[in-house]
């Protein structure tokens, strides 16, 4: 045990961080946030790419877990009335990625985004700065909220509200451990595959931004159609629904497969793909005298 927090506790909230990242609701938004942080306007070298992908990681999972953890300590209360506005969040989100999406396939550059900088230093892409990364993933956890909320209230929010606020911070970081390990995987992949891409692109005339941007826009489609079912369920409208239920077996493979995986298993895929980053980068570099 941990800080006298029970075992089964513990497994439950790695579990429930580990298959977070893929929930039914938001789980799209995963190759969303691949093509817009991982892959577009990545690094050149291997390094820089897993580098970048690592970073996008925390930042993602400090956004995701910031919103549970104060939906879960000041929200939950009167979650029944905002829960009915959630399906319009995820919508509009949707629409959102949508536009940026077949903005970025259709050639163009996102707008820079001017923060404080030293003299001559150039603008950083709104991509790949922390604000906007942090926002992504408050952005996915809203759009996930009525999905993975429950166990999330059952385990970490139980525990800070009992006697031990130590065993509920114990979970809240167990809990986006496990979170953070999904997307660090699934990111740190993507950043090593796309130095093939890159080169199949460059014989193709450089079209992975384009790429990216259809992915993007295909993810957003789909949030965006998620959330106005949604909408419809909600006001008994709806039933089952072909291109939902399509997704959601891909989503129930890819949680079975965390979750199969487990932590340790995520654990040593990412250990894995780094060594394969900086022991090749280390062998490929010239020997000096």
């Amino acid at each position: 045990m941990i800080a006298g927090v029970d075992a089964s506790a513990i497994a439950l909230a790695l579990g429930a961080g580990l298959v977070a990242a893929v929930n039914p609701c938001g789980f799209a938004l995963l190759p969303a946030y691949l093509s817009l942080f991982v892959i577009k306007d990545a690094p050149p070298t291997r390094r820089g790419a897993v580098l970048r992908a690592l970073r996008a990681s925390l930042a993602l999972t400090i956004g995701f877990s910031a919103v549970f953890v104060t939906f879960g300590l000041v929200i939950a209360p009167v979650a029944s009335g905002i829960q009915a506005y959630l399906p319009i969040f995820t919508a509009v989100l949707g629409l959102a990625l949508l536009a940026v999406g077949i903005w970025v396939a259709l050639g163009r550059a996102l707008p820079s985004f001017r923060l404080p900088r030293r003299k001559g230093a150039a603008p950083k892409p709104v991509t790949a700065t922390w604000p906007s990364m942090i926002g992504f993933g408050a952005s996915y956890a809203v759009a996930s909220i009525g999905c993975t909320i429950a166990p999330f209230l059952a385990v970490v929010v139980t525990a800070f509200r009992s006697d031990s606020a130590a065993a509920g911070l114990v979970l809240f970081v167990l809990y986006a451990l496990g979170m953070g390990l999904t997307v660090a995987v699934a990111a740190t992949a993507t950043a090593l595959a796309r130095r093939g891409l890159i080169n199949s692109m460059r014989r193709m005339g450089g079209g992975l931004p384009r790429i990216a941007g259809a992915v993007l826009a295909l993810a957003g489609a789909y949030v965006a159609w998620y959330g106005i079912w949604e909408l419809r369920v909600l006001h008994g409208d709806a039933g089952s629904d072909p291109i939902v239920e399509a997704a959601a077996g891909v989503q129930r493979w890819l949680a079975d497969a965390a979750g199969t995986l487990g932590v340790v298993g995520l654990g040593v895929a990412l250990v894995v793909l780094l060594a394969v980053t900086f022991l090749r980068r280390r062998r490929s570099a010239p020997v000096r005298d």
